[in-house]
C-alpha cells in the first residue's frame, strides 16, 4: 500500500507469527500467519511495516491502493490490529499509550484489553481513540470478527459492541467504533465544536448515545496542519515566495500569474475564489455550484480544483456552460502543487461544507492569505470568525478581529449574504482587506498547541 520509493533505510526486522481465525466443520479454527516486519523512515518519522508472507494470506492487503483496494477491510484491519498487538508482545515492549485511530483500528482496544492485559502482556498500556469522522461506524458480523482470531460473540453485548440499530435482524451486527469507543481509556476526536455536534446536535447519530455515555473521557482537539510543508516563505511550489510583510505585492503578482495561466481575464480588482475540495455530498456540492454562478454574476472570478464522485457534474460546466469563460475555471483533478499556487494567488477560499469535524483547508488558506468563507460547522466554526459578528469587529471599521466571513444554515441564500459582503469588502474596502490578508498570514495553526491538548489526555487515560 506504500510505494517503498517514498521510505528510506527500510530494513527488516524480524519474522512474528499472528493469529488468524477462519471456520472449519462450523467451529473457530486459529491458524499462525507467518508475519515480516520491517522498519523505516518516511518524512523523517520511523514507522514499522507489516507483511504477511503465509502463502495463503497474500489477499490481506491487494489492490494496490490504501482504501478502496480490491481487498476485504474487515479481514485487513483486523489482521492489522492483531499483527500490531502481538509484535509489542513479542517484544515484551509495552508502550505507555497506545493510540488508535477510526474504526479501523477500534478492534486492537478490544484485543489488548481482552486478550493481551487479561493474560498479564502488556500491563502498562492505557488506549486513546481518535475519531476523525462519524460517518462510518465499522459496521462487522460476529463470523467476520473471527478473522482476529476472537470469536465475534463474545462483542455482541449491548454493553460491548453490538449495534443496536440490528437487533433482531438477520444477521445482528457489531460496530468496531463502538467498541473502541467503550474499551479505549479516552476518546478525541478533531475540533471541540465538532465534539459538541456529535455529543448534542445528533451528527453522531445513533452513537451519539455511547458518546454520551461517555463524556467524561470524550475531548475536542482541533487538528494542526503542517506548517513546514504550508510555508510560503519556503514553498517550492510557488514562483515566489512571501511573508505577511510581503505579502501584498507577492499576492497580487502570482495572482497574475494564475489569471494568465489559466487563461482567466487579467485584472488585480476582480476577487479571486478558489473552492479547493473533495466533489462528495459532505462538501456542499450545491453550494460550490451557486457560488460559481453568483461570482460570475457579481463580477468575481473563480477556480475550483478538486475531484470525487461529484465530478462529473462540474465537469459537464467546464465543458458546456462555462467552457472559455472569462472569469471562472473547473480543475476537475487532484493536483496538490496547483493546490499551494490557488491559495497563495486567491482573495478568498470558499469551504461551504454540511458538516466538517476538522477542515484543513480554511487553516492553510489563511496561512497563505486568503480569506476564509465559510458554513459555520465543526472545525470551520472552531477556526473562523467573522468579520461582521458581535464578538469579532466590522468590516467597515479598521479594528481587526474576525478572520473571514460565516454563514449558517444550507440554503443558497444564506451562502449569498455572507459572498456578498465578502466581494464588497474586498472592491470598497482594499486598505481593510490588506490588513486583513496579513492579519491571518500571523495565526497559528501549527501542532503545538494540539499537542499540548493531547499530552493531557494522555495524562488523564493514566490515572
Amino acid at each position: 500500500c506504500i510505494d517503498k520509493a517514498q521510505i528510506e533505510n527500510l530494513r527488516h526486522e524480524c519474522d512474528i507469527d499472528v493469529p488468524k481465525g477462519f471456520q472449519f466443520d462450523g467451529k473457530l479454527s486459529i491458524e499462525n500467519v507467518k508475519t515480516s516486519i520491517h522498519r523505516g523512515t518516511i518524512a523523517g518519522c520511523e514507522v514499522i511495516l507489516i507483511r504477511p508472507e503465509s502463502q495463503n494470506c497474500q489477499h490481506i492487503f491487494k489492490g494496490g491502493a490504501i482504501y478502496g483496494g480490491g481487498y476485504n477491510e474487515i479481514e485487513a484491519y483486523l489482521y492489522l490490529c492483531r499483527s500490531a498487538l502481538e509484535y509489542l508482545k513479542t517484544y515484551q515492549n509495552s508502550p505507555s499509550i497506545l493510540h488508535l485511530h477510526e474504526w479501523q483500528t477500534s478492534a486492537a482496544s478490544m484485543l489488548y484489553w481482552d486478550v493481551y492485559h487479561e493474560e498479564g502482556l502488556l500491563q502498562d498500556a492505557r488506549v486513546v481513540l481518535t475519531i476523525h469522522n462519524m460517518d462510518n461506524p465499522g459496521e462487522c458480523r460476529a463470523e467476520e470478527f473471527e478473522a482476529s482470531g476472537i470469536s465475534g460473540e463474545t462483542y455482541m453485548d449491548i454493553d460491548k459492541a453490538m449495534d443496536e440499530r440490528t437487533i433482531g435482524h438477520n444477521p445482528e451486527r457489531m460496530s468496531l467504533l463502538k467498541g473502541g469507543i467503550i474499551y479505549s481509556n479516552a476518546v478525541t476526536t478533531v475540533s471541540p465544536s465538532y465534539a459538541r455536534e456529535t455529543l448534542e446536535g445528533g451528527a453522531a447519530g445513533w452513537l451519539g448515545t455511547i458518546l454520551a455515555a461517555n463524556r467524561e473521557k470524550y475531548h475536542g482537539i482541533l487538528n494542526g496542519i503542517d506548517t513546514v510543508l504550508w510555508d510560503p516563505a519556503r514553498d517550492a511550489n510557488l514562483p515566489c515566495d512571501f511573508t505577511a510583510e510581503t505579502c501584498i505585492e507577492a499576492k497580487a503578482a502570482l495572482k497574475k500569474y494564475v489569471q494568465t495561466g489559466l487563461g482567466l481575464e487579467v485584472n488585480p480588482d476582480k476577487p479571486l475564489i478558489i473552492c479547493v475540495s473533495r466533489l462528495v455530498p459532505q462538501k456542499g456540492l450545491h453550494l460550490i455550484r451557486h457560488a460559481i454562478d453568483r461570482t460570475a454574476e457579481w463580477g468575481g472570478q473563480f477556480v475550483l480544483l478538486g475531484s470525487g464522485h461529484g465530478g462529473g457534474d462540474f465537469q459537464g460546466l467546464a465543458e458546456g456552460e462555462y467552457k472559455d469563460h472569462p472569469d471562472i475555471r473547473l480543475l476537475i483533478m487532484y493536483n496538490e502543487t496547483l493546490s499551494h499556487l490557488l491559495f497563495a494567488a486567491s482573495d478568498i477560499t470558499l469551504v461551504p461544507s454540511l458538516f466538517e469535524p476538522c477542515g484543513l483547508t480554511q487553516m492553510c488558506a489563511m496561512r497563505y492569505g486568503s480569506l476564509p468563507l465559510v458554513r459555520r460547522t465543526g472545525g470551520l466554526a472552531d477556526t473562523v470568525v467573522d468579520v461582521d459578528s458581535k464578538e469579532g469587529g466590522n468590516a467597515g471599521s479598521d479594528q481587526l478581529f474576525g478572520n473571514g466571513y460565516v454563514f449558517d444554515g444550507v440554503s443558497e441564500g444564506e451562502l449569498d449574504g455572507a459572498l456578498r459582503r465578502a466581494l464588497d469588502a474586498f472592491k470598497g474596502r482594499r486598505g481593510w482587506w490588506s490588513s486583513m490578508q496579513q492579519k491571518v498570514m500571523g495565526l497559528d495553526w501549527s501542532w503545538s498547541q494540539p499537542a499540548a491538548g493531547y499530552v493531557d489526555v494522555y495524562r488523564a487515560a493514566r490515572k
